[in-house]
């Protein structure tokens, strides 16, 4: 099949309803042009920032490519068609997949028949493993290339499924370099290309210019909150989170707090919550749309949740305590069936393997817990020097020129992996 060329026949003239022979959705009309086109789909705020960077790197390479799939904000501007947004995807915990687990289902089932309809050079699945490798894996047998860009968590959740997701994949991207050894040993391609968010922070952050920036004053401590992108997240942290807040406006009067929101959906939660109870809304606070490494680098300490943006803070060189807390019913079937294979969660202690950085987990995760952990950092308004120069270490480690090197690694796999046709 030569590229741009749709795929024609029954399977192509019943998309949307296996009994009528017609065209291909409104929504999945992309142009014909002789060019090649790239389906991606990207499940919350990280991995459209990721699709959005990786869009640039192989337009760069494919100067005439074409984009379509899911994603967010960031991959549209970025100029991919959007078929379903990524905040649809954008569900964690067990409990909370059930909830929504019809619709899940039949997104996944439009974005497979739209894909076979169209045929692209590669499908590239970004994070979101639950959603996409089932959905690679099925591409896959039907012959079309499949990638998996950000490994899933193979050294926290059974080893093994690395050799489960090879079958869905025929290249994994990895963004930290522990990953492609633990791939090797089950026979499965795999690359570190770096992690992009490496890339995007400089090597020593410059506070008083995010201060500026932010229009906060240089002389007070300023502490960043981030429960969340997800709004089932910010309901279980975002009180505790600004009780915290509370208790540490008693020790320091002057405390300033800026929290970024990732999305409108996130603000009007956290503004349901400061309107909640009158004393949130004497805390010196400020809620930003967006700006959440502005806000980091400003900070002279971070609270937030167990996640992409323990790394982002990390990768701001500023100190952080991170909390998390799973739903009570997810939390004990996690448990239960022994599912977690590791003792430390957030990205810093992964990396440094070992308790690098303070972690206050389920039960442990409570107002007064919070406040004393993020005291001494609030009250020195410097990062201690053994953290601050493992924070630099693992940032270097982890820089790489993510964007193109993932773009080289897709164009490679398409010289060398060739799509079967249909």
């Amino acid at each position: 099949m030569g590229i741009g060329e749709s795929k024609q026949g029954p399977d192509a003239a019943s998309v949307t309803d296996p009994t009528r022979r017609q065209t291909a959705p409104d929504r999945s009309q992309i142009p014909i042009p002789d060019s090649p086109l790239f389906v991606l789909v990207a499940g919350e705020a990280s991995g459209d920032q990721l699709g959005a960077g990786l869009i640039g790197a192989l337009r760069e390479r494919f100067p005439a490519a074409r984009f379509a799939g899911i994603g967010g904000p960031r991959m549209a501007a970025a100029g991919m068609q959007i078929w379903h947004p990524a905040e649809k995807l954008s569900v964690m915990g067990l409990v909370e997949v059930l909830r929504h687990l019809p619709q899940l289902l039949a997104i996944r089932r439009d974005v497979y028949k739209l894909t076979l309809y169209h045929r692209p050079e590669v499908f590239i699945g970004i994070d979101a493993p639950d959603f996409n490798l089932g959905l690679e894996r099925r591409l896959k047998r039907a012959g079309v290339r499949t990638v998996h860009y950000v490994s899933p968590s193979v050294w926290a959740w059974r080893e093994k499924r690395a050799a489960r997701i090879g079958r869905s994949a025929d290249r994994v991207l990895c963004l930290f370099p522990m990953e492609p050894p633990i791939y090797a040993r089950h026979g499965v391609g795999a690359r570190f290309v770096g992690h992009p968010l490496a890339d995007a922070f400089a090597l020593e952050p410059d506070q008083a210019a995010a201060r500026r920036a932010l229009e906060l004053p240089a002389d007070v401590p300023v502490l960043a909150v981030l429960p969340g992108s997800r709004l089932g997240e910010i309901r279980r942290l975002g009180r505790d989170f600004l009780e915290a807040a509370v208790l540490l406006k008693q020790r320091l009067p002057q405390l300033h707090i800026v929290a970024p929101m990732a999305n409108l959906s996130c603000r009007n939660e956290c503004e349901r919550l400061l309107d909640s109870d009158s004393r949130f809304r004497l805390l010196n606070s400020r809620l930003l749309d967006g700006n959440a490494h502005q806000a980091m680098i400003a900070a002279d300490a971070v609270l937030l949740a167990s996640g992409t943006a323990a790394l982002e803070a990390m990768l701001a060189k500023r100190p952080m305590v991170v909390a998390y807390r799973l739903a009570p019913l997810t939390y004990r079937i996690v448990t239960w069936l022994g599912m977690l294979r590791t003792n430390v969660y957030s990205l810093p202690n992964i990396l440094a393997a070992g308790p690098l950085v303070p972690e206050l987990m389920q039960d442990a995760c409570t107002p007064a817990g919070l406040a004393e952990s993020l005291l001494p950092f609030l009250r020195a308004r410097s990062i201690p020097q053994e953290m601050s120069a493992t924070f630099l270490r693992l940032h270097l480690a982890l820089r790489g020129d993510a964007d193109r090197s993932a773009a080289a690694a897709i164009a490679a796999l398409i010289e060398s992996h060739p799509a079967a046709t249909a």
